[in-house]
């Protein structure tokens, strides 16, 4: 085979267990106490924990359609070139190579030697090389073949989904509490709803990643969008399944005053024994979340690189025996390691989800350019969003909402995310130059 192709060997339900795998991580375990304490009501916590799932749904379901009339390498980045020219591409892919997978690598990592402390505890040190030997770990497996990891996650995906549906099961049966009611409260209001609307969409953070897989799936055009659409309904389902386990089990004031309200709910229902579990459970979560992120965000360095569009393309470019891009892996686990060092978890988490966000609205709003200005793409057959224009308008007037609410309520990281994006500017136009004057 080429130095420089991918293998097309990731099936359907590998790539729909990776699009769960990257988007349940922690954020179900640990958000529910922010959604209800930023409603103060279960109905209103629940409503929010529906309509950012209505949110994130209609966002995947609109890139799916880019997806499946743009099945390549490199995912949102390759769509907004295609739709909106190569500069705005190549911010989103220089935002997503320099900070977002690198920090969510590491922040997923940090998370993980935090929850191992349930279990021993090894103190900050200890914690800092638990996270660094889990990502080389993780790394190694991936350095095998894109085909391993996909498998790997499948099987984590599935053992993550285990407690879950124990703690679902056992809280709708067991649960005593009932805590469904007021659906508003006299503590209710707009910004708490907004500020609970993060949480719920922080927890389903993750899935466009996925999208950078699009040249690695076997039939492509039509097993991508079925996976992003199949993997953001068990997670819609999921979450809230838990949530209603929660309030089952749990008072409102007990809910917002928990830090890790499914372990909680689980010792209330299991004993002890449950509090465990849970912890495994948790740990195998985001064991599995980082298996994706690690894989897919070495797609992008190596799909920019290989059409000579980023630094040092012949280093990005190359893929080892294996038939993986093994540079852009290593270079990816280097900054996560430098960010796991410096400890900025919650800064860079916070400031992606607005940086991502802005690119999601553009690739929505792009269905809309799709289909005025690149006829020649929509084949016979291929997926198009359902309800058209209905859910794409949802989606992208989700994705404002989250960008509009981030820079009112966070306006330091808000700005500091717009100036990082931008630092990609001068760059494009060097290497601009740089292939220009190749080409002479």
């Amino acid at each position: 085979m080429n130095e420089h192709e991918l293998k097309r060997e990731i099936g359907l339900f590998q790539a729909t267990m990776m699009v769960v795998g990257v988007v349940i991580g922690s954020g179900v375990f640990f958000k529910p106490s922010s959604v209800f304490g930023g409603t103060m009501a279960p109905g209103l916590g629940l409503l929010a924990w529906v309509v950012g799932g209505i949110i994130a749904v209609s966002g995947a379901l609109s890139i799916a359609e880019l997806a499946s009339a743009i099945p390549e390498t490199g995912g949102l980045m390759i769509y907004l070139n295609k739709l909106f020219g190569e500069k705005v591409g190549f911010l989103f892919g220089w935002t997503q190579i320099l900070i977002y997978f690198p920090a969510m690598d590491a922040a997923l990592s940090v998370a993980f030697a935090s929850q191992f402390t349930s279990f021993i505890d090894v103190g900050p040190a200890g914690q800092k090389v638990i996270s660094i030997i889990v990502l080389i770990v993780l790394g190694l497996i991936n350095l095998l073949s894109a085909k391993n990891g996909a498998k790997f996650n499948a099987i984590a995906t599935v053992a993550k989904l285990v407690p879950i549906a124990v703690v679902i099961v056992g809280g709708i049966i067991l649960g005593k509490t009932h805590t469904f009611s007021p659906i508003v409260s006299e503590s209710s209001s707009f910004s708490g709803f907004g500020a609970a609307m993060l949480g719920v969409l922080f927890a389903f953070e993750g899935w466009i990643s996925i999208c950078n897989l699009g040249g690695e799936i076997k039939d492509a055009s039509k097993n991508f969008p079925k996976a992003i659409i199949f993997g953001m309904i068990i997670i819609t389902v999921a979450y809230l399944g838990v949530n209603i386990a929660v309030l089952n089990t749990m008072n409102m004031e007990e809910i917002i005053n928990s830090p890790k309200v499914v372990s909680d709910v689980s010792e209330i229902l299991f004993g002890s024994f449950g509090g465990k579990l849970i912890a495994i459970g948790i740990l195998v979560s985001i064991f599995g979340c980082l298996i994706p992120f690690l894989l897919s965000g070495a797609r992008l360095p190596y799909s920019l690189a290989k059409e000579d569009k980023f630094i040092f393309n012949e280093f990005f470019s190359k893929l080892n025996k294996n038939g993986t891009p093994a540079n852009a892996i290593l270079v990816q686990l280097v900054l996560a390691v430098c960010y796991i060092m410096t400890g900025t978890f919650d800064t860079l988490t916070n400031l992606l989800v607005f940086v991502t966000w802005m690119f999601i609205f553009l690739g929505i709003i792009g269905v809309f350019v799709l289909r005025k200005n690149h006829k020649d793409l929509l084949k016979e057959g291929n997926y198009k969003v359902p309800l058209f224009p209905i859910v794409p308008i949802i989606g992208a007037a989700g994705a404002l909402y989250i960008c509009i609410n981030t820079f009112i309520n966070t306006t330091g990281y808000a700005i500091y995310g717009v100036i990082v994006t931008l630092v990609g500017l001068p760059v494009y136009m060097f290497i601009e130059k740089r292939n220009k004057t190749y080409a002479k």
